[in-house]
């Protein structure tokens, strides 16, 4: 019988007052059920829609932080990571709805020394899959973050490539040993894409569980806030640094030349002038890409995980897809 763990479920919050009107109970009546002990953090990152004292008022219970101004995702998160008190952290938005019995399935997996952290499958509002487990894939030297999978054989545990940051149950140590979230990404985009690779790295394991189940209003939030031509750069100046900390080498060199051949000339060719800034805002970022990568080594060398991303497909995720005849 799988041991179960005290969980801390941490959501971040920004002008979400709604959200947590509608979510709030799901995930209460989920860690209930769970019988495992709990505790809840939200994190509001200044919210001017009343967040803070609808929280205070109706539930007292809650540990509540509050940043003094707005400072993005990662920076937020981090705050309850470093107030988290329990074994395990679940890393929870604001527009994620747990069904009752989502946390039953996951005990078994922290019962493996090397496993980071596990996630569930997220349905839209039509009740279609909208996120599960992903390949360690490639388009040439770029992460291919669309290849889902689906492995039917419910006997073995299902590796992806990153948790979802809407919904990953991750051991505490772990995410601290890590440094939490990289705020190199704020506001936000990407970051739990290189939290994952960063554990993949150091020799821990990303988990994907089908039973596990819950259900989100994608970006909800985010969009509300936010326009279309404003989030394009921010989301693919965070693409450009991931690559650039995680990849060594020769391959990064070969990267940039992929990267103004098949991402940013084709898009000022017709029009897409945004990738200007994403690119601009990216190489202004040398100076911290270099101290993320920095870190990102000291930490492989005291763990001893894998040099790359791509060691960490030859190693795990190819052996898998052949074993389980994965197309």
């Amino acid at each position: 019988m799988p041991q179960k763990r005290s969980i801390s479920i941490i959501i971040p919050n920004y002008n979400g007052r709604h959200l947590l009107e509608k979510y709030l109970p799901t995930v209460f009546k989920a860690a209930h059920i769970s019988e495992a002990p709990f505790e809840l953090i939200i994190v509001d990152d200044a919210s001017i829609d009343n967040s803070v004292p609808w929280v205070k008022k109706h539930y007292p219970n809650i540990r509540l932080l509050v940043n003094s101004d707005n400072r993005g995702f990662s920076y937020t998160c981090n705050q309850g990571i470093r107030a988290a008190q329990m074994d395990l952290v679940m890393l929870l938005n604001s527009d994620v709805a747990l069904e009752e019995n989502y946390f039953e399935a996951l005990w078994k997996y922290f019962d493996h020394h090397d496993t980071f952290g596990v996630m569930g499958r997220i349905l839209n509002s039509r009740g279609e899959t909208e996120d599960s487990a992903r390949m360690m894939a490639f388009q040439g030297l770029k992460f291919k973050g669309t290849s889902f999978y689906d492995c039917t054989d419910e006997t073995k545990l299902s590796p992806t490539a990153y948790l979802s940051g809407a919904n990953a149950l991750v051991e505490r140590k772990k995410l601290l040993a890590l440094g939490g979230f990289d705020e190199i990404y704020t506001p936000f985009y990407v970051e739990d894409v290189d939290l994952s690779f960063r554990a993949w790295r150091l020799g821990w394991k990303c988990y994907y569980e089908h039973k596990a189940i819950c259900h989100h209003e994608v970006s909800s939030t985010t969009k509300k806030e936010h326009t279309k031509k404003a989030l394009y750069p921010v989301l693919y100046r965070n693409k450009f640094i991931l690559q650039a900390i995680h990849l060594d080498g020769l391959k990064l060199m070969i990267w940039k030349v992929q990267l103004m051949i098949l991402e940013i000339i084709p898009r000022l060719l017709i029009g897409k002038w945004w990738v200007t800034k994403a690119y601009m805002d990216y190489l202004k970022k040398e100076a911290e890409i270099r101290n993320s990568r920095k870190k990102l080594k000291g930490l492989m060398q005291k763990h001893e995980g894998y040099k790359s991303l791509f060691d960490v497909r030859k190693n795990i995720f190819i052996p898998f897809k052949k074993e389980n005849k994965l197309k």
